[in-house]
């Protein structure tokens, strides 16, 4: 009985320190996704008025830009996957991966193949683990997004663009993030970036977006050749943000949850330490009361 109370002295003490661990974790989540969902806030207005400025230029010039022309022959697909750097983050990062492979499928039974661009190292590993091939690689960087890396992505994907799927570089681009939805929810998203969806400039009203009338100067491809580098840069770095508010989210979520189970762990580790010590003083009288009567017979 003695060491069968010492084990359970021994879970319930393993279980707390677990739990002021969860708990402590679960806080600083908490405080960093208040910046996370500032940073969400500031930077989408930008992201939005971009990809509308830039659709808008598309939609009312006649000028044929190579980011906004889809291409015949659509040979190559960049997907951009977006990960943690850590984890402890419930299925924040396998949904995300799943997400990916599902894509990635998708676009090879359509006769593409498929390049991998992976941010976070959760992404790297699983990649390296299954000696799966990807054209680059960002890391170090994911909990709190700066706009370099942003800029580094969108030079690697946009050079890859440029050159083509002829010439071992892609004809489009997907982008796959956890969006933030709420506390709670983190949706696994896909949107292709480029070629830009445009609209069509004779839409009906009330389909779209009324635009106001545009003058380029000096020209439309000009505009377009300064525009779109920036709406990549920013549509790349919103991607960054989401997700990793997303994932402040889930680690929040997912610490809350092991807390909890800490506590359960601890009320049931204590009522069996306490059946037991129960147990064993039931014993203890049993024995005195058996001894008392030997003595009180043997007299």
């Amino acid at each position: 009985m003695g060491a069968q109370l010492r084990v359970y002295k021994q879970k319930i003490s393993s279980a707390q320190t677990t739990k002021k661990i969860t708990k402590a974790m679960e806080l600083i989540a908490a405080s960093r996704i208040q910046k996370a969902m500032a940073r969400v806030r500031a930077a989408s207005p930008f992201a939005r008025a971009v990809t509308s400025a830039v659709s808008a230029v598309a939609t009312h010039s006649s000028v044929d830009h190579p980011l906004t022309t889809e291409r015949e022959n659509i040979r190559r697909s960049a997907l951009v996957v977006f990960t943690s750097d850590r984890g402890l983050a419930g299925a924040f990062n396998s949904q995300i991966l799943r997400e990916a492979l599902e894509l990635a499928e998708l676009l090879r039974s359509q006769g593409k193949d498929v390049v991998f661009y992976l941010v976070g190292r959760k992404a790297v590993g699983y990649f390296q683990f299954r000696r799966m091939a990807s054209a680059a690689q960002w890391v170090g960087d994911t909990d709190t997004p700066q706009f370099s890396t942003a800029e580094e992505i969108s030079d690697a994907v946009l050079e890859a663009y440029r050159a083509g799927g002829e010439n071992e570089g892609v004809d489009e681009i997907h982008l796959v993030y956890n969006r933030f939805v709420s506390m709670m929810t983190q949706s696994p998203e896909s949107v292709r970036l480029l070629p830009l969806e445009v609209l069509e400039a004779d839409e009906a009203p009330g389909q779209a977006e009324i635009y106001p009338l545009y003058e380029f100067e000096p020209d439309a491809e000009t505009v377009l050749d300064a525009l779109l580098p920036v709406y990549v840069q920013s549509r790349i770095f919103n991607a960054l943000l989401q997700s990793s508010a997303a994932k402040h989210a889930a680690t929040q979520k997912a610490m809350k949850s092991a807390s909890d189970n800490a506590d359960k762990l601890i009320t049931d580790y204590t009522r069996l330490r306490n059946n037991a010590r129960q147990a064993e003083i039931t014993q203890q009288i049993a024995e005195i009361v058996g001894g008392a009567d030997a003595l009180s017979s043997g007299k």
